[in-house]
């Protein structure tokens, strides 16, 4: 019988995550699952907590919380490949976005979560890592990295008490309309091709969602051994508020100043201004200039539903 080590943010959903234990011990025993709850203490204990799991031998690590907690567990069970050791990534979808558990088409309603963490269903997806700013040794994420437009939201709806999940962002994405409006030049290389432009926002993509609703890479794939480049020129201020609204729906493609592109690495550069940034809504750098972008394919065993 499998092993689950269930890494839970207490913190998470402005503290409903831990409110969250009756139930998960609940629906674990429901299923006759072998688990052990463990709580974060302070940043970046769940990687560590992860790390210490997959040594001691159990077969599943599940991140309980949202995007920054999926993003920790992901990293240490990163880490812990490069030691030879492995195991699956499960999540209980209890934070605010959710935007990891949404790309990987793990449900975000508690129950259906559960359920599909007890159907054992396991892809192998492809993990990101960007190299810079706050981590110069480079940091894994598994649904993308923000720099521009949607990273300073992502920082607004941060400092929103009374906001949480979607209604914080779309209120930061209108916040951010009137703080970070001018596009920094920009260039963008490619695995064959640069790019030199003003960019607003220069979303990287692994999976399709951020920000809890904002379709970034609406034909995002994590098994693709790709990333889905979305990157928004410069428009006027009415015209960033009609881009939010295609944005919640997917479809700004259609729109001239968006264009999509795809990569296994990306670098960077703001040849004027600097790049604010975010991996799976961490905070990546709010001064560098220089980025690296990298996709490793078929990474991390991942529960999420069957193929439909």
């Amino acid at each position: 019988m499998p092993r689950y080590k269930i890494i839970l943010n207490p913190e998470s959903g402005r503290g409903a995550g831990g409110r969250t234990i009756p139930q998960i011990e609940a629906c674990m025993k429901a299923h006759n699952l072998d688990f052990d709850v463990v709580l974060t203490e302070r940043p970046w204990h769940a990687a560590e907590l992860a790390r210490q799991a997959v040594n001691d031998g159990f077969d599943v690590v599940v991140a309980a919380g949202g995007d920054g907690t999926a993003n920790e567990v992901l990293n240490g069970l990163m880490q812990a490949r490069k030691t030879g050791a492995a195991a699956a990534m499960g999540v209980l979808p209890v934070g605010q976005g959710n935007d990891f558990a949404f790309s990987m088409d793990i449900p975000i309603e508690f129950e259906a979560a559960c359920q599909t963490l007890a159907g054992d269903h396991r892809y192998r997806i492809d993990v990101g890592c960007v190299t810079g700013g706050l981590n110069p040794e480079g940091r894994y994420f598994g649904n993308g990295v923000g720099i521009g437009f949607d990273a300073v939201v992502g920082f607004e709806a941060l400092k929103l008490k009374r906001l949480h999940g979607f209604p914080a962002y779309l209120v930061a994405a209108l916040k951010t309309i009137f703080l970070y409006f001018e596009a920094p030049n920009l260039r963008i290389d490619l695995d064959d091709e640069t790019l030199t432009l003003p960019a607003l926002m220069v979303s990287i993509m692994n999976g399709r969602r951020m920000g809890g609703g904002f379709m970034m890479a609406p034909h995002g794939d994590p098994e693709d051994g790709f990333l889905d480049l979305c990157i928004a020129g410069q428009v006027s201020k009415p015209k960033i508020f009609a881009l939010i609204f295609r944005f919640m729906k997917g479809d700004q493609g259609n729109h001239p100043a968006v264009q999509f592109k795809r990569a296994r690495r990306v670098k960077v550069t703001a040849l004027e201004g600097v790049l604010p940034s975010h991996a799976d809504g961490e905070t990546v750098s709010t001064d560098k200039i220089e980025l690296e972008i990298e996709l490793f394919p078929a990474q991390i065993e991942l529960i999420t539903r069957p193929k439909r």
